[in-house]
């Protein structure tokens, strides 16, 4: 826990800090408008969500919702990408099958080790904490390049869908990643999915880092 405490003021900080520069004046770099994902309807959360809110009950709250999607200000854009880059940097990759002994296990990395969904859950976490709306940031599962199960951080804004990935530093359109998308949070609440394409629900996301 002091570990997370210490990750979540760095990134605040330096979040501030970027806020006070010049760079992030009303005509400062956004990106282009982009697509938004369509969802074509409602399927059990994955086991690896479930588990998680056993675990993480308080990460699971769907009571205070917020918008469901993030006005893309200057601001907001290099908060994105300030958490991205943090998390990928900070956080060790390890496979849940070495790091726990089991195929798949959703975690906040509070020991600065995880996979791909223990990054995108503590970006998550982060951006919440920074008074993002939680009904934007959605856990998404998709398959990458090699058809692996992968985990990935949608933020839903007025400009379209965006990916935080710990693949990569860069945030791109969620069309622009070469990803096969399958299913993802519904912005109504954290414990409803939605699919996103007609592949099989259900996949292991934590079998690589």
């Amino acid at each position: 826990m002091q570990r997370q405490i210490v990750l979540f003021l760095s990134v605040l900080c330096s979040c501030t800090l970027l806020y006070a520069t010049k760079g992030f004046a009303k005509d400062a770099n956004i990106p282009m408008v982009v697509t938004s994902a369509a969802a074509i309807g409602e399927l059990p959360a994955p086991f690896g969500w479930r588990d998680f809110c056993r675990k993480f009950p308080q990460e699971c709250d769907d009571r205070t919702p917020g918008p469901p999607q993030i006005e893309l200000a200057p601001d907001v854009w290099q908060t994105l990408r300030t958490v991205n880059e943090f998390v990928n940097h900070d956080i060790q990759p390890v496979s849940d099958l070495d790091h726990w002994g089991v195929i798949e296990s959703w975690d906040i990395p509070t020991d600065g080790k995880g996979d791909c969904e223990d990054y995108a859950l503590l970006k998550r976490k982060m951006l919440i904490a920074l008074k993002l709306s939680p009904s934007a940031l959605l856990m998404t599962i998709v398959y990458n390049r090699r058809h692996e199960g992968h985990a990935i951080l949608t933020v839903v804004t007025d400009r379209g869908d965006f990916i935080l990935d710990n693949q990569t530093d860069t945030i791109m359109g969620w069309e622009q990643t070469g990803y096969r998308f399958i299913e993802r949070q519904s912005s109504r609440s954290p414990n409803i999915w939605v699919r996103l394409s007609d592949s099989p629900a259900e996949i292991v996301v934590s079998s690589r880092k």
